[in-house]
Protein backbone atom coordinates (compact mmCIF):
# COMPACT_ATOMS: atom_id res chain seq x y z
CA UNK A 1 0.00 0.00 0.00
CA UNK A 2 1.20 3.04 -0.90
CA UNK A 3 1.02 6.21 2.00
CA UNK A 4 0.23 9.53 0.23
CA UNK A 5 1.93 12.83 2.08
CA UNK A 6 -0.91 14.78 3.27
CA UNK A 7 1.74 18.12 3.65
CA UNK A 8 2.62 19.18 0.46
CA UNK A 9 1.56 22.31 -2.20
CA UNK A 10 -1.55 22.16 -4.04
CA UNK A 11 -0.02 22.14 -7.22
CA UNK A 12 1.83 18.91 -6.27
CA UNK A 13 -1.39 17.41 -5.48
CA UNK A 14 -1.28 15.31 -8.66
CA UNK A 15 2.11 14.12 -8.06
CA UNK A 16 1.72 13.16 -4.96
CA UNK A 17 2.07 8.94 -5.51
CA UNK A 18 5.63 9.94 -7.11
CA UNK A 19 6.77 11.27 -3.46
CA UNK A 20 9.53 9.15 -1.54
CA UNK A 21 12.26 6.75 -3.11
CA UNK A 22 11.91 4.03 -5.47
CA UNK A 23 14.43 1.25 -6.23
CA UNK A 24 14.40 -1.72 -8.61
CA UNK A 25 15.78 -3.48 -11.74
CA UNK A 26 15.32 -2.81 -15.60
CA UNK A 27 16.03 -4.12 -18.89
CA UNK A 28 17.68 -2.05 -21.80
CA UNK A 29 16.72 -3.28 -25.28
CA UNK A 30 17.62 -1.14 -27.97
CA UNK A 31 19.41 -0.97 -30.99
CA UNK A 32 21.15 1.35 -32.80
CA UNK A 33 24.29 2.69 -34.87
CA UNK A 34 24.56 -1.24 -36.08
CA UNK A 35 24.77 -2.44 -32.48
CA UNK A 36 22.15 -4.50 -29.98
CA UNK A 37 22.23 -3.14 -26.70
CA UNK A 38 21.21 -5.53 -24.05
CA UNK A 39 21.40 -5.87 -20.32
CA UNK A 40 19.71 -5.60 -16.84
CA UNK A 41 20.22 -2.56 -14.96
CA UNK A 42 19.85 -1.58 -10.91
CA UNK A 43 17.68 1.62 -10.95
CA UNK A 44 17.21 4.28 -8.08
CA UNK A 45 14.67 7.18 -8.50
CA UNK A 46 13.73 9.48 -5.93
CA UNK A 47 11.35 12.69 -5.72
CA UNK A 48 10.90 15.21 -3.32
CA UNK A 49 9.01 17.79 -2.78
CA UNK A 50 10.47 21.33 -2.88
CA UNK A 51 10.22 24.92 -1.30
CA UNK A 52 9.28 26.56 -4.83
CA UNK A 53 5.87 23.97 -5.70
CA UNK A 54 8.11 21.37 -7.92
CA UNK A 55 9.34 17.91 -7.25
CA UNK A 56 12.90 17.64 -7.06
CA UNK A 57 13.83 14.38 -9.52
CA UNK A 58 17.48 12.48 -9.14
CA UNK A 59 17.52 8.91 -10.89
CA UNK A 60 20.90 6.67 -11.10
CA UNK A 61 21.42 3.13 -12.96
CA UNK A 62 23.79 1.00 -13.13
CA UNK A 63 24.42 -2.42 -15.21
CA UNK A 64 24.12 -5.39 -13.41
CA UNK A 65 27.29 -6.61 -13.90
CA UNK A 66 30.80 -7.69 -12.13
CA UNK A 67 32.08 -3.54 -12.17
CA UNK A 68 28.01 -2.38 -12.05
CA UNK A 69 28.99 0.11 -14.56
CA UNK A 70 26.92 3.45 -14.04
CA UNK A 71 25.17 4.06 -17.24
CA UNK A 72 23.13 7.57 -16.01
CA UNK A 73 23.03 10.50 -13.41
CA UNK A 74 20.24 12.75 -13.93
CA UNK A 75 18.32 15.26 -12.23
CA UNK A 76 15.62 17.98 -12.22
CA UNK A 77 12.39 19.50 -11.54
CA UNK A 78 8.94 18.33 -12.22
CA UNK A 79 5.51 20.52 -11.83
CA UNK A 80 2.26 21.45 -13.50
CA UNK A 81 2.35 23.56 -16.48
CA UNK A 82 0.80 26.49 -15.78
CA UNK A 83 0.83 30.55 -15.89
CA UNK A 84 3.07 32.17 -13.72
CA UNK A 85 1.61 34.75 -11.56
CA UNK A 86 3.12 38.01 -10.42
CA UNK A 87 3.07 36.38 -6.29
CA UNK A 88 5.48 33.51 -8.17
CA UNK A 89 9.17 34.53 -7.42
CA UNK A 90 11.30 34.19 -10.68
CA UNK A 91 13.02 34.18 -13.50
CA UNK A 92 16.41 33.77 -11.91
CA UNK A 93 16.60 35.08 -8.26
CA UNK A 94 13.68 37.91 -8.33
CA UNK A 95 11.02 37.36 -6.18
CA UNK A 96 7.68 37.87 -6.66
CA UNK A 97 6.23 40.97 -7.47
CA UNK A 98 3.04 40.95 -5.68
CA UNK A 99 1.88 38.88 -2.30
CA UNK A 100 -0.62 36.67 -2.85
CA UNK A 101 -2.12 33.56 -1.00
CA UNK A 102 -1.34 30.14 -1.19
CA UNK A 103 -2.42 28.21 -4.13
CA UNK A 104 -5.60 26.21 -2.90
CA UNK A 105 -6.85 23.47 -4.48
CA UNK A 106 -9.85 24.90 -6.40
CA UNK A 107 -6.80 26.74 -8.08
CA UNK A 108 -5.33 23.43 -9.23
CA UNK A 109 -8.31 21.90 -10.06
CA UNK A 110 -8.73 24.90 -12.84
CA UNK A 111 -5.58 23.66 -14.94
CA UNK A 112 -7.72 20.06 -15.33
CA UNK A 113 -7.36 19.77 -18.89
CA UNK A 114 -10.10 17.83 -21.23
CA UNK A 115 -9.28 14.06 -20.92
CA UNK A 116 -9.50 14.69 -16.93
CA UNK A 117 -5.37 14.97 -16.42
CA UNK A 118 -2.99 18.16 -15.64
CA UNK A 119 -0.29 19.32 -18.15
CA UNK A 120 3.10 18.62 -16.78
CA UNK A 121 6.40 20.32 -17.57
CA UNK A 122 9.79 18.03 -16.65
CA UNK A 123 13.13 19.36 -16.97
CA UNK A 124 15.77 16.73 -16.66
CA UNK A 125 19.73 17.39 -17.13
CA UNK A 126 22.33 14.16 -16.98
CA UNK A 127 25.57 14.39 -15.17
CA UNK A 128 27.38 13.99 -18.92
CA UNK A 129 25.42 17.91 -19.85
CA UNK A 130 22.85 16.38 -22.11
CA UNK A 131 19.45 18.37 -21.10
CA UNK A 132 15.74 17.58 -21.77
CA UNK A 133 12.28 19.15 -21.78
CA UNK A 134 9.57 16.93 -21.46
CA UNK A 135 5.98 18.19 -21.57
CA UNK A 136 2.92 15.81 -21.16
CA UNK A 137 -0.05 15.24 -18.65
CA UNK A 138 -0.36 13.31 -15.49
CA UNK A 139 -3.62 11.41 -15.16
CA UNK A 140 -4.62 10.22 -11.93
CA UNK A 141 -1.28 7.49 -11.29
CA UNK A 142 -0.24 7.38 -14.64
CA UNK A 143 2.18 10.13 -16.56
CA UNK A 144 3.38 10.26 -20.19
CA UNK A 145 5.42 12.85 -21.18
CA UNK A 146 7.47 13.24 -24.26
CA UNK A 147 10.56 16.01 -25.21
CA UNK A 148 9.69 19.46 -26.37
CA UNK A 149 13.75 20.15 -26.29
CA UNK A 150 16.70 18.39 -26.31
CA UNK A 151 20.15 20.11 -25.53
CA UNK A 152 23.35 18.60 -26.47
CA UNK A 153 26.91 19.96 -25.38
CA UNK A 154 29.52 19.32 -27.76
CA UNK A 155 30.96 15.67 -28.31
CA UNK A 156 27.75 14.24 -27.00
CA UNK A 157 26.55 10.85 -28.78
CA UNK A 158 23.27 11.71 -31.36
CA UNK A 159 20.03 11.99 -29.30
CA UNK A 160 17.11 13.43 -30.66
CA UNK A 161 13.69 12.91 -28.57
CA UNK A 162 12.54 10.90 -26.06
CA UNK A 163 9.28 10.05 -24.80
CA UNK A 164 8.89 8.67 -20.91
CA UNK A 165 6.11 6.87 -19.23
CA UNK A 166 5.33 6.52 -15.50
CA UNK A 167 2.67 4.34 -13.97
CA UNK A 168 1.66 2.90 -10.03
CA UNK A 169 0.91 -0.49 -10.22
CA UNK A 170 0.29 -2.68 -7.62
CA UNK A 171 2.41 -0.31 -4.96
CA UNK A 172 5.19 -0.35 -7.94
CA UNK A 173 6.47 2.69 -10.09
CA UNK A 174 6.10 1.22 -13.70
CA UNK A 175 8.13 3.29 -16.10
CA UNK A 176 9.20 3.12 -19.92
CA UNK A 177 11.51 5.23 -21.70
CA UNK A 178 11.65 5.34 -25.43
CA UNK A 179 14.61 7.27 -27.21
CA UNK A 180 15.97 8.22 -30.37
CA UNK A 181 19.45 8.04 -30.45
CA UNK A 182 22.95 7.39 -32.75
CA UNK A 183 20.78 7.64 -35.48
CA UNK A 184 18.34 4.99 -34.64
CA UNK A 185 14.49 5.88 -34.41
CA UNK A 186 12.31 6.46 -31.46
CA UNK A 187 11.88 2.69 -30.42
CA UNK A 188 11.73 1.31 -26.96
CA UNK A 189 15.14 1.86 -24.63
CA UNK A 190 14.34 0.59 -21.42
CA UNK A 191 11.98 -0.34 -18.72
CA UNK A 192 11.68 -1.08 -14.94
CA UNK A 193 9.59 -1.98 -12.25
CA UNK A 194 10.95 -0.36 -8.83
CA UNK A 195 9.40 -0.60 -5.08
CA UNK A 196 9.42 2.39 -2.60
CA UNK A 197 12.05 1.95 -0.38
CA UNK A 198 10.99 5.43 1.65
CA UNK A 199 8.74 8.08 1.62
Amino acid sequence: MIELPTDLPADLVPLAWLVGTWEGTGVIDYEADGHRFTGEFSHRVSFTADAVGALAYAASAHLRDAEETPLVSESGYWRLARPATASDPGPGLLPARAAGAARAADDVEALRTAEGGFELVAAIVHADGLSELYVGQVRGPRIDIATDAVVSPPGAGAYGAATRMYGLVEGHLLWAWDIAALGGELGSHASARLAKVDR
